[in-house]
């Protein structure tokens, strides 16, 4: 079970380049379900999400280079291209800030994990944290990827205004 909030960053902390990192790469085979393909730095993932929004089934596999480049293949929509910046301070949870490349390009997020769902609800956010989108299906990954780089300007615009 994954139970994770999402929020649109504006300004990261300066020094996030400082924490570990990793290069991803990620399609979509199918949106509901989600069925999705990661690259992440070089391992490769296939990966099954349920519906849901804060708490959803997720199953993860992991697969081989071959069969990562076979399913691309068949993905459709933009392939998404991000580093993944792993912030983790004292006993506070950890956050996975996403920072897009390519078409994407300026578009910042932070996801956090929890064990469960009263856990997720008590969470105080840091204030460079901009807006939270946990409940907005259009800022999912799989949604992002159906859409222009004017689509996703527009989407950031309103959700920032």
């Amino acid at each position: 079970m994954e139970i994770e909030r999402k929020f649109i960053v504006k300004a990261p902390p300066q020094n996030y380049k400082e924490y570990p990192h990793k290069e991803i790469e990620q399609s979509y085979l199918f949106r509901e379900p989600v069925l999705r393909i990661r690259r992440y730095g070089e391992d490769y993932f296939f990966t099954y999400k349920s519906k849901g929004l804060l708490s959803r089934q997720e199953e993860e596999f992991s697969i081989s280079k071959e069969d990562y480049e076979k399913l691309l293949e068949k993905s459709t929509g933009t392939i998404l291209s991000k580093t993944r910046y792993i912030i983790k301070k004292d006993n506070a949870p950890t956050i996975e800030l996403d920072v897009f490349q390519g078409e994407f390009s300026g578009l910042i997020f932070a996801e956090v994990e929890f064990s469960s769902e009263e856990e997720a609800n008590s969470y105080l956010p840091p204030s460079w944290f901009y807006k939270e989108v946990t409940f907005d299906a259009s800022f999912s990954n799989s949604n992002l990827s159906t859409l222009t780089k004017e689509e996703i300007k527009k989407l950031m615009r309103e959700a920032i205004d």
